[in-house]
């Protein structure tokens, strides 16, 4: 065995890791909404049956063509099946240590839990809104904050109309919940749960 494939074993081995996702506070589950799951499922299914077998057909198609130091395609395939190796082990992990948590099931409540879409106003009176959603969900773009986040721990087990002091890097600022939504539970899951 060479000592380059060695060295390329032990790095991918400490790498499990994405760097673009925080890491979870220790000795908690991976709380996701069912269609968080449900996309990091299709993201690992892709990866494993789509995306990786092509990937090793373009490297084992590049390296017949000989000389492998200076084949870029080879190169290349084997850093992306390195990089997705890395992502697919990242997913595993996530998965296993994951607590599915439906947001449906507090549909009509006006306390914050995970899932709720909160709406706040600070001092000044401008209102956000936002969604409490687990770690690889969060999209500040879309409004959807971690459940780590210092916003939504403020407002966990809030209720509409509590004051609240959110700590920012500015100081501490007053915020007050206006409205708390939670999906609806979906037709299917009532028909089926009415049933059974």
């Amino acid at each position: 065995m060479s000592k380059a494939f060695t060295k390329e074993q032990t790095d991918t081995d400490h790498a499990d890791d994405d760097s673009s996702t925080p890491a979870l506070p220790a000795g908690t589950k991976n709380y996701i909404t069912p269609a968080g799951f449900a996309a990091l499922q299709n993201e690992l299914h892709n990866l494993v049956d789509i995306e990786r077998p092509s990937v090793v057909e373009t490297v084992h198609w590049a390296a017949s063509n000989g000389d492998r130091s200076e084949n870029g395609d080879y190169l290349y395939g084997k850093k992306r099946l390195r990089e997705i190796d890395r992502r697919i082990r990242f997913l595993v992990k996530r998965l296993e240590n994951a607590a599915v948590c439906d947001p449906a099931l507090h549909h009509g409540k006006t306390q914050i839990f995970f899932g709720a879409t909160v709406t706040y106003a600070s001092a000044n009176g401008v209102p956000r809104t936002v969604r409490i959603v687990g770690i690889d969900e969060a999209d500040s773009s879309r409004g959807d904050v971690s459940w780590i986040s210092p916003i939504a721990r403020t407002l966990i087990k809030a209720d509409e109309g509590d004051r609240l002091r959110l700590s920012t890097p500015a100081g501490i600022e007053e915020i007050e919940v206006i409205t708390v939504r939670y999906p609806a539970p979906q037709e299917g899951a009532m028909a089926h749960n009415s049933r059974g």
